[in-house]
């Protein structure tokens, strides 16, 4: 067998180890997600619920607000980023007992799911809707999940 051959398949082998371990540590986590908590329900139980439970309050412009907001996600993942920000939007909403979704709460429920390193390109977009941050400003400073 040449040479050549050999390390072409110590590479492959390497490669396809790397790529395993990459898909089961993201597998990983979704199924952590999905253990039952004390309460009996999952984290991914929980964000179903609020987005079920405040899908009525959701106009047109309020879900173009929440796509123009994800657009930096990777389009792979931004279905789930967009469940996770609904959910936390949804929550927000439940817990004030709203009747009608505002901007206010699609930017708070942004704020509190995404991670800090996430709101550079929300304070971005935001400027350029010419749009206040001071009253987000305690939450922007605070360090999320």
């Amino acid at each position: 067998m040449p040479t050549w051959f050999m390390w072409f398949i110590v590479f492959w082998t390497i490669f396809l180890i790397t790529v395993m371990f990459i898909g089961g540590y993201f597998m990983f986590r979704k199924f952590l997600k999905r253990l039952p908590k004390e309460d009996g329900k999952s984290i991914l139980d929980w964000q179903d619920y609020y987005i079920e439970k405040t899908l009525h309050l959701w106009s047109d412009d309020d879900k173009k607000l929440l796509n123009e907001l994800v657009e930096p996600v990777p389009e792979l993942f931004r279905d789930v980023a967009k469940g996770k920000i609904a959910g936390k939007i949804g929550e927000l909403a439940l817990e004030d007992n709203i009747e009608e979704l505002s901007q206010e709460y699609i930017i708070r429920g942004y704020i509190l799911a995404t991670p800090k390193r996430d709101h550079k390109f929300l304070i971005k977009k935001l400027n350029e809707k010419q749009v206040d941050l001071s009253p987000y400003q305690h939450l922007l400073e605070k360090s999320s999940s």
